[in-house]
Formats: structure tokens, C-alpha cells, sequence
């Protein structure tokens, strides 16, 4: 028998000039595997995705202004809330598209396993 290995399809998507919510649906629809006819909601059937050209992102400093993130630890007065800007100061642009992404990605099970599949450069 031969060592065959099967050659994995990345989808690199280009974030330059391009705003936030349109650069992250299309990850996560890739991810998801919606994309392909072999769609199977139970599964992992999406394809590895790059994302490029991060820093490049087309959003207003007005816009960043209005995003923002929790975090709860799980105890009281443990929530966290975080601002747009405050998130590109500190982690950059790359952490915004990454959290954008995981919210829209669905809450079972496999959402851990799709955003392992996701790469993020500047």
C-alpha cells in the first residue's frame, strides 16, 4: 500500500478594504462547510480557512466605538466588558475578526473545532 495523503483545499480570503461583518460571515460560512454540496449540519465538513491582509479591515473609529465583548469568570460582579478599540489596542485587528467569527459560528460542539481551522495573518 502507498502513503497516500490527501490534499486539504485553504480558502484564503483577502480582508483588505473589505468591513468586518462581510469578511467574517464568509469565514464562517466556509468553516461551516454551507459552501459545499456535501453539507452535513452534524459534522466537520468546512474547509481550512487564511485570512490575509487583517490590519487592512475598512472600519470607521466611530464603529469601533459601538463593538464590544463580555467576558464572565462565573462569579459575581466577574463580567467584563470590553470595547472595539480597546481590543485593537491591546490584541489588534486579527482578535476582532476572530471574535466576530466565533459569535456567528453556531453553539454546539463543533464550534471548537471549526475555529481551529481558521488562520489569521496581518
Amino acid at each position: 500500500m502507498k502513503n497516500t495523503k490527501e490534499i486539504i483545499n485553504i480558502k484564503i480570503i483577502d480582508a483588505q478594504g473589505r468591513t468586518l461583518g462581510r469578511v467574517a460571515s464568509e469565514i464562517a460560512m466556509s468553516l461551516m462547510g454551507k459552501t459545499k454540496a456535501s453539507f452535513e449540519r452534524n459534522k466537520y465538513s468546512g474547509i481550512p480557512v487564511k485570512v490575509i491582509n487583517a490590519t487592512k479591515l475598512r472600519i470607521t473609529a466611530k464603529k469601533l466605538e459601538s463593538i464590544y465583548h463580555t467576558r464572565y469568570s462565573g462569579i459575581p460582579g466577574g463580567l467584563r466588558i470590553t470595547k472595539g478599540t480597546e481590543t485593537v489596542l491591546t490584541k489588534g485587528f486579527k482578535e476582532l475578526i476572530r471574535l466576530a467569527t466565533y459569535q456567528m459560528l453556531p453553539a454546539n460542539k463543533l464550534r471548537r473545532k471549526m475555529m481551529k481551522n481558521l488562520t489569521i495573518t496581518d
